[in-house]
């Protein structure tokens, strides 16, 4: 539904004379106008390069640049041609009167004046403005068309388009920050930005296409004879172009978030109902904020058809938990016939013809084995030699904001705990805390952080509407932060109280994003979370610092990550991707941003306390990687902002992190086919002396990994050295092939596109 906004009618007024100036200005004030001044032309011009008053009232005799001179410029230049315009001036001759109106003056007004006649001339314009005659279809302000004709427009491309069969799309922008900034603005400050954003697109536009103002508060596009790739590909630069750019509006430099909602002429069978498509796809867009363009699916508008009950019968819940098992057991099953069954079938197959591809194979198997335990060490000790951050800066510190991503039905044990531990930060310049949130129904505990807000104008609570996703969360939270940097965070994140200023340190000395070091805070609620608690020490103590010194870039972990405000918005997080956090962390990186990960900014959260949460939890995690490793290995590898040995680091971490799990299987095929070729295990000569040093090297990665991150622990998990001991135990006989399970199966559930979001239970009674 459109919104009716009344606003001041604005008038800017040019005269060298200030006296002149100041009465002219009261009795417009007075009369219920917004007035701007300018002394001279020159300024008068300056002004209009970033807004459009409804009315210019200019003095004629003026130093520099008279009154006419004025006048001819404005009417030469498409953005100010249409603007009334009255001359004001003590010429009193005929001959000066007919120069103005022959110039494009829509009035004249002699000195002295009369108050009267001076409002009554310039209610008169304002209200039946004189435009040019091409010009009457389109918007005086924005030089677009009109809503209706833009409408007509619509409805005589979509019967081109059914009676030719072409495709076609109509698209309808929106920029999220407006409504808000209507409040707080100038009157002309909504028509100035269309008229900015409309000089942003124009370039990329053919002769066919057309804009103009939609419905409510958007822009049209039509974009007749267009595939689909091309309108997406075309919308997605659109989007990047708007967010690089900075609207000036007055005195304030302004960055907007575009959303992109289109429809195919194909989808509907009136002009109506593709405006409607076209608006559902832009209300789905905006839910996200990502700058994704999103085209219309019948499945929107059938939001209200899939609110079902939360409530499963007993029985229905039964059946799902027998499904999703069997489901489970067979993509498991797959990955043995995969990886297990079927090299053994070639092994015996190319035998058959007189062939033993077992050397070669076991060659490279053992070679790549050697290389993966290789590097692991390297990293172990290059997490050694892990810098501190640079010297505090001897500027000030500037605003800072953080972002609690959070799923409240989940969170809602934690939430209050959390939050007062972010309100128990030292930070010397203004931080701002934002708890952006999503919940499907109401909870007591949103109570409590109302109370909460309103004691402490840091914390703003921040409800995200129709959110699904943590992606959905931040992106919708950046329209409402200050600072100059962001930092992201889990709900379940208790951060140093220092944690601001060390990460400041990094991002005032060239870095654009910090990952800091999440340590978990629960790790003696059972064997699963100490499992995980010393795990994230080999994590984010030893792996993320020692990789990134070996490949010369880090990566954003999700949370206790600090970036760039301006960067974030730039980027956003891809709601669409199981973990957007890594996608958005390769898409910067491959565009030349630099993270780093600084092993001593501590961050404490909740790990899974029982197996099935933490299977579900690493499911998602490895599915998300194989995703992002599909979307973005290629690009990484040909970008121009990465160096050489950033990109054998690609390789490796999205390349090599893929095959892994399937190589480290391998031995098992090749040893059943020497069994059974050579007439059982006695047979074997197990003492060859690389597969004895390989073999032997493969296995010290295990006390390796919990040396260093013993000796690399923070002091709360390293006094609990059994941990470790249990950690090198289980890792070793049962939890790395845990994971690799996890990451095989995880690439089938990817290629039957099987994307199933488990929330991660937060507490431990809740785990349990």
């Amino acid at each position: 539904m459109e919104t009716v906004v009344n606003r001041k009618k604005s008038v800017l007024f040019v005269d060298d004379d200030e006296t002149t100036r100041n009465l002219v200005s009261a009795i417009l004030r007075h009369d219920g106008y917004e007035v701007n001044l300018a002394a001279k032309a020159a300024d008068a011009l300056s002004y209009l390069k970033s807004a459009t008053p409804d009315l210019i009232l200019s003095d004629v005799m003026m130093p520099d640049m008279d009154g006419f001179t004025f006048l001819k410029q404005l009417r030469s230049e498409p953005g100010t041609s249409n603007i009334p315009v009255i001359l004001l001036t003590a010429l009193g001759e005929a001959d000066d009167l007919v120069q103005g109106l022959s110039l494009g003056a829509d009035d004249y007004i002699r000195k002295p004046f009369v108050r009267s006649e001076l409002l009554a001339r310039v209610r008169s314009k304002i209200e039946r403005p004189s435009v040019s005659s091409e010009m009457i279809p389109k918007d005086i302000k924005t030089g677009l068309l009109k809503p209706n004709l833009f409408a007509e427009a619509v409805a005589r491309e979509l019967f081109r388009s059914t009676s030719t069969g072409s495709e076609g799309f109509l698209v309808f922008l929106s920029l999220s920050e407006l409504p808000v900034l209507q409040d707080r603005l100038a009157a002309d400050s909504e028509a100035e930005i269309w008229k900015q954003t409309a000089r942003i697109l124009e370039p990329d536009l053919r002769p066919a296409d057309q804009i103009g103002l939609g419905a409510g508060v958007t822009l049209g596009l039509l974009l007749p004879d267009t595939v689909g790739m091309t309108a997406h590909t075309f919308l997605s630069a659109a989007a990047k172009k708007i967010m690089n750019h900075t609207f000036v509006i007055g005195d304030e430099h302004l960055r907007l978030t575009p959303v992109f909602g289109y429809s195919n002429f194909i989808s509907a069978r009136s002009a109506d109902e593709l405006t409607d498509h076209a608006m559902t796809a832009l209300d789905s867009a905006a839910i996200n904020l990502d700058l994704q363009p999103s085209l219309y699916d019948p499945k929107m508008g059938s939001s209200s058809n899939r609110k079902k009950s939360g409530r499963d019968s007993s029985l229905g819940q039964w059946f799902k938990r027998i499904g999703e098992t069997l489901n489970l057991s067979w993509q498991i099953l797959l990955t043995i016939l995969i990886g297990g069954v079927l090299p053994y079938l070639i092994y015996a197959w190319f035998d058959s013809l007189g062939y033993d591809l077992t050397y070669p194979v076991y060659i490279l198997v053992t070679i790549a084995l050697f290389i993966t335990a290789l590097l692991i060490w390297v990293e172990g000790f290059l997490a050694l030699r892990a810098a501190e951050p640079p010297a505090e800066p001897k500027s000030p510190y500037p605003p800072a904001s953080a972002i609690i991503a959070a799923y409240l039905p989940n969170e809602a044990p934690t939430i209050l705990e959390t939050v007062e531990s972010f309100l128990r930060i030292d930070y010397p310049a203004p931080l701002q805390i934002i708890l952006a949130y999503n919940t499907p129904h109401e909870l007591p505990v949103e109570k409590n952080l109302q109370q909460i807000a309103d004691r402490d104008p840091r914390f703003k609570l921040f409800k995200v509407e129709q959110s699904s996703s943590k992606a959905q969360n931040v992106n919708t939270a950046l329209a409402d932060v200050q600072g100059e940097f962001t930092g992201i965070f889990d709900a379940d994140h208790h951060p140093d109280p220092d944690c601001f200023k060390r990460a400041w340190r990094w991002l005032s000395n060239g870095k654009d994003v910090v990952q800091g070091h999440c340590m978990v805070r629960n790790g003696d609620a059972s064997w699963v979370s100490r499992l995980v608690a010393v795990e994230f020490e080999a994590i984010y103590a030893v792996s993320h610092p020692g990789r990134s010194i070996l490949h010369k870039f880090g990566i954003f972990g999700g949370s206790n990550g600090y970036w760039k405000t301006d960067l974030l918005r730039k980027t956003r997080m891809h709601g669409f991707m199981l973990t957007e956090d890594i996608d958005s962390s390769i898409r910067i990186m491959t565009d030349g941003a630099r993270i780093v990960s600084d092993p001593n900014l501590i961050s404490r959260e909740l790990a899974p306390t029982n197996l099935t949460a933490l299977w579900h939890q690493r499911m998602r995690w490895a599915q998300g990687w194989h995703q992002v490793s599909m979307k973005h290995l290629m690009k990484a590898l040909l970008s121009n902002n990465l160096t050489n040995r950033q990109k054998v680091g690609a390789l490796w971490l999205l390349g090599w992190r893929e095959v892994y799990p399937w190589i480290s299987l391998q031995m098992f095929p090749i040893i059943l086919y020497w069994i059974v070729k050579y007439g059982g295990l006695e047979k074997i000569n197990w003492l060859v002396p690389i597969f004895v040093m390989t073999t032997l090297f493969t296995l010290s990665v295990a006390p390796g990994q919990a040396y260093f991150a013993y000796k690399l622990s923070h002091p709360e998990i390293h006094k609990h050295g059994k941990w470790f001991i249990f950690y090198f135990i289980v890792g070793s006989v049962f939890y790395t092939e845990f994971k690799n399970i996890i990451g095989r199966v995880a690439q089938i559930k990817e290629l039957f596109k099987e994307r199933h979001w488990k929330v991660t239970p937060r507490s431990a009674a809740r785990s349990a």
